[in-house]
């Protein structure tokens, strides 16, 4: 499949799984909005609506070895790239940040 073929698709399904609009997704990444709903159409034309189809749950299973809180009593916010707000008593250490980051990488 051509590098920008997949691009697309890849924005097409992201918006499906995220369940926003459109136009609030390709403002958030910056891209053409008038390229979304062509690829959308396009997609859809062809037949491969399957592939945006959307998944059962929206929750994310995340499983982090190790120890999970530094010995600090700040709170903090972590927005991940996807949207997803996660809200701390403590700070994590760098470890848990690490593997969040693994664990969600391609996420949008």
């Amino acid at each position: 499949m051509e590098m920008e073929t997949q691009f697309w698709i890849d924005h097409v399904v992201a918006i499906d799984r995220e369940g926003i609009s459109a136009r609030a997704y390709a403002k958030r990444q910056g891209i053409s909005i008038s390229a979304v709903y062509y690829w959308q159409r396009k997609m859809k034309a062809a037949g491969t609506e399957q592939v945006t189809a959307r998944p059962s749950n929206k929750f994310l299973a995340v499983r982090v070895a190790g120890p999970t809180m530094a010995p600090r009593s700040s709170g903090c916010t972590l927005i991940l790239a996807s949207g997803v707000r996660l809200e701390m008593a403590a700070l994590p250490t760098p470890e848990w940040l690490a593997a969040v980051g693994h664990a969600t990488q391609g996420l949008r």
